[in-house]
């Protein structure tokens, strides 16, 4: 497994980027200081539980007796469900509703629901780190995987906390480009997982 693969394959999934506009969006009031806790908070959050499902994906798959093949065409299809919705410069319908985003207004803390979860760690990710922890064939594997999360969670601290001078340097047109050609990145990542998931359960494809 490849730490930079597989980072890339998260981040795009994970979109801090995408997340500005909520971010600031759902945090109109709040000083400097308070948006950096915030930020601080959320990428904590997204930090635990990428690396819980590392640590118990494999093992809720066995439990729910679901084959490795079968949840990699599912969590592929999902992927492109979102990559298509990104190259479409839309909100994936997996992620946040805008109910959900106006109920988070209403909230004092919005760094674990809905920022944390679902925005950057929705069942797109969740469903992306199950397949590839899964399919680490040892410690070594796994290790890789979840340095490439806590990456993905540092990008997502970083994206926050720079959030104003980004949105103001990129406007909504520049995070819309940058989210197409994401979102053809993880069209192809997801292509990747779902060809594999029909070799495993096809195996005589492969042949």
């Amino acid at each position: 497994m490849e730490v930079l693969k597989i980072f890339i394959a998260l981040l795009v999934l994970v979109n801090p980027l995408g997340a500005i506009p909520i971010f600031i969006g759902l945090t109109p009031n709040a000083s400097l200081d308070e948006r950096n806790k915030i930020a601080l908070t959320a990428s904590k959050a997204v930090a635990i539980v990428m690396v819980l499902f590392v640590l118990i994906g494999d093992g809720m798959l066995k439990f729910l007796n679901i084959s490795v093949g079968s949840f990699q065409v599912g969590g592929g299809i999902l992927m492109m469900l979102i990559a298509i919705a990104m190259m479409n410069a839309k909100s994936a319908p997996t992620k946040t509703t805008k109910q959900e985003q106006e109920e988070a207004e209403f909230k004092t803390n919005v760094a674990v629901v809905p920022l944390a979860i679902p925005l950057m760690t929705g069942p797109g990710t969740i469903s992306t780190i199950i397949i590839y922890a899964s399919t680490a064939k040892n410690w070594m594997h796994l290790g890789q995987l979840m340095i490439a999360c806590l990456l993905c969670a540092a990008t997502c601290f970083a994206a926050l906390r720079a959030a104003t001078p980004i949105s103001r340097m990129l406007g909504q047109t520049g995070i819309n480009i940058v989210n197409r050609v994401m979102g053809m990145v993880l069209a192809a990542v997801s292509v990747e997982v779902i060809v594999n998931g029909l070799y495993s359960l096809f195996p005589k494809l492969a042949g």
